[in-house]
């Protein structure tokens, strides 16, 4: 830790940095995303927002210049609810979900978010620039809207609204559609009707036979494939009837999320191209959709060609920054150092549609993070981060907490009773 600090305030001491001035950021290893790799001696400079140049040598003369031992993308969460609640287990401060609400396909989870929650400059801090949040479905199997934003803690950091619908299956929507799967499949089928005959069912009504008009209106790029549909799911089975209905749907634009027997239907899952987004930490059968679960799911699902992203599904309002940690053992499963990376940032980016997010190359945003060591050692963290160009600040209430009582003046401790 005081190891990372020292490097830490080295790398930002160099030279004050401003968003209007270039930048080199110089690394020992350079991981581009791109078919350039993994540079030895690596130099990205970045310019105006975009990044300018990337490749070996030495910077250009009298730059400001920021060094590291390794140099990455700015990481992508590909699927977190940080921002839309503070405090989980407090109702007012909380607005993942709204289990009392008569709408669901509507609900648009951008509403809610917060740029100033803390939880945003913590996943800052580990190196993440961008994120997708998802709303929490609870009464329904149907979500909401999922949105898009960087964590600059800014106003305005949301870019792309209503980027995705986000729904769920197997046990959980069984769970919330009547107490079965084929009920939750009947319920699924029957808001797609609703869209597809709005015109007809809507006319005199406000509600179909699933959906209000706000949600039918709402689901209705989803259903067109016009837009990004997540779908929660973790047994091989479950899975494949996602498959059937996307066969029956051709246009239908799908990414899963869980698809922790993922492993089993892998061939199927590369040959339709449909990405799945991941946590490699759920490695026991905790229920009855998990019963296959195993630790080396990523490495096979990686290996069968499968767009594969890295996410903390545990806590993913506050620990979305445990990702890398994540991914790290799924190196240590057997992935590949590479995949691993990229499904932190070149895939979720794929995934989602983030044009020049997630690589290093000239003319992508300069979303950049320079690290004190590999970024999947636990023992490693960003030194500096850069999004759009702009240097961040290195700090969040934690490390201001620290630093308040790491150092506090003993004259000002308030006075203690003596017996």
């Amino acid at each position: 830790m005081i190891r990372s600090l020292l490097l830490g305030l080295a790398a930002l001491c160099l030279v004050p940095i401003s968003a209007a001035q270039p930048v080199a950021i110089v690394g020992e290893k350079v991981w581009t995303g791109t078919a350039q790799g993994t540079l030895t001696n690596g130099v990205v400079v970045i310019d105006e927002g975009r990044i300018v140049s990337v490749g070996t040598g030495t910077p250009p003369a009298g730059m400001a210049r920021v060094e590291a031992e390794w140099v990455t993308p700015g990481l992508i969460s590909a699927f977190s609810r940080t921002g839309i609640t503070e405090v989980t287990g407090e109702r007012s401060a909380n607005d993942t979900g709204a289990g009392s609400s008569p709408f669901s396909a509507a609900l648009n989870a951008a509403d809610g978010f917060n740029p100033d929650a803390t939880p945003i400059a913590v996943t800052r801090l580990e190196g993440f620039t961008r994120i997708a949040v998802a709303p929490d479905a609870r009464s329904k199997l149907f979500a909401g809207q999922g949105f898009l934003a960087d964590t600059s803690g800014l106003p305005g950091s949301i870019f792309k609204q209503r980027a995705f619908a986000f729904l769920v299956l197997g046990e959980r929507g069984a769970s919330l559609s009547g107490g079965s799967r084929p009920a939750a499949w009947t319920a699924l089928r029957g808001a797609f009707d609703d869209v597809r005959f709005f015109g007809a069912r809507y006319m005199t009504h406000n509600d179909g036979n699933v959906l209000t008009r706000m949600d039918a209106q709402a689901l209705m790029p989803a259903v067109k494939g016009d837009q990004l549909i997540l779908i929660e799911a973790r047994r091989a089975s479950d899975l494949e009837a996602i498959m059937e209905f996307r066969q029956e749907n051709p246009m239908l634009k799908l990414a899963i999320v869980g698809a922790d027997e993922g492993w089993r239907v892998a061939d199927r899952l590369a040959a339709m191209k449909i990405p799945v987004i991941i946590d490699a930490f759920s490695n026991l059968p905790t229920s009855f959709s998990q019963l296959a679960a195993t630790s080396e799911n990523a490495a096979r699902l990686a290996e069968a060609g499968v767009t594969l992203a890295i996410v903390n599904l545990d806590d993913d309002s506050h620990q979305a920054r445990l990702a890398p940690q994540i991914a790290g053992n799924a190196v240590a499963n057997g992935l590949p150092f590479d995949e691993a990376m990229k499904a932190l940032t070149t895939a979720p980016a794929e995934i989602f549609g983030m044009t020049g997010l997630g690589v290093l190359a000239p003319g992508a945003r300069a979303d950049v993070v320079a690290w004190d060591g590999d970024p999947l050692e636990v023992t490693s963290a960003p030194t500096a981060v850069f999004i759009d160009g702009v240097s961040e600040p290195m700090e969040s209430r934690q490390t201001k907490l620290r630093d308040r009582y790491l150092s506090l003046d003993t004259s000002q401790r308030p006075l203690a009773y003596k017996h």
